[in-house]
């Protein structure tokens, strides 16, 4: 289900790395920690409800960093902080549905 509704992201926005996941976006896709944390905050986001993997739920947020990149950041919430698991460029198929919730937010 895809939400542009942002209520699940807690207030106020704090994020936590694993020490062993912490630099996997910058070395695989060039995208550092901040930038991921960045869409977060900025506005329009696409929330896309996630699978139940192993334990707990995971979520995807499109969006666009403050550099105007478009990201693609799988995470989960524990403990009312943001996990980031990772994050990369859009899909194709992403920047598709992204244009779409952009248009229709700004028509």
């Amino acid at each position: 289900m895809i939400k542009v509704k942002m209520e699940l992201i807690p207030k106020p926005v704090k994020f936590e790395w694993d020490a062993g996941n912490v630099d996997k976006s910058y070395k695989k896709h060039g995208i550092k920690n901040e930038e991921a944390e960045e869409i977060f905050l900025n506005i329009p986001a696409v929330l896309i409800e996630g699978k139940k993997c192993s334990r707990e739920e995971r979520f995807v947020l499109l969006g666009k960093s403050d550099k105007e990149k478009l990201l693609s950041v799988v995470f989960t919430i524990r403990d009312k902080k943001i996990r980031i698991i990772s994050a990369r460029p859009m899909s194709r198929k992403e920047k598709g549905l992204y244009a779409k919730k952009e248009a229709e937010i700004y028509s």
